[in-house]
C-alpha cells in the first residue's frame, strides 16, 4: 500500500509539472504572436495603426511629449490594453500589450 502512495503522489506531481510547462509554452507562443502582429506598425504612420485598430478608447501626451493610443478590449471577459506611443512626426515608436491574447 504504501508502495501505491508513493507511485500516486509521484505522478500527480509529475502530471503537475509537466501541465505547467505546457501552459507556459501555450502562453510564450500567445505573446510572441501578439508582438509579432503589433510590430508591424513600428515606424508606421498613425493613420496606419488607426486604419487597422480604429479609434483610440484613450490619448494623451506622455511626460516626453510624445503621444499615447490606448486601445481596449475584452476577450473571454479578460480585459486587454494594446498601448502605442506616437512621436510628434505622428510615427508609431512603441507599444505595450498587457492582457491580450
Amino acid at each position: 500500500m504504501r508502495i501505491f502512495k508513493i507511485f500516486l503522489f509521484t505522478s500527480i506531481t509529475f502530471l503537475m509539472i509537466a501541465g505547467c510547462q505546457t501552459i507556459k509554452e501555450k502562453t510564450d507562443r500567445i505573446v510572441e504572436k501578439e508582438n509579432e502582429k503589433l510590430s508591424k506598425y513600428i515606424s508606421k504612420p498613425v493613420s496606419t495603426l488607426q486604419i487597422d485598430l480604429g479609434k483610440p478608447d484613450e490619448d494623451f501626451k506622455n511626460a516626453k511629449g510624445n503621444s499615447e493610443l490606448i486601445y481596449n478590449t475584452k476577450k473571454y471577459g479578460i480585459p486587454c490594453e494594446r498601448r502605442f506611443e506616437i512621436n510628434p512626426q505622428n510615427i508609431v515608436i512603441g507599444f505595450v500589450s498587457n492582457g491580450c491574447f
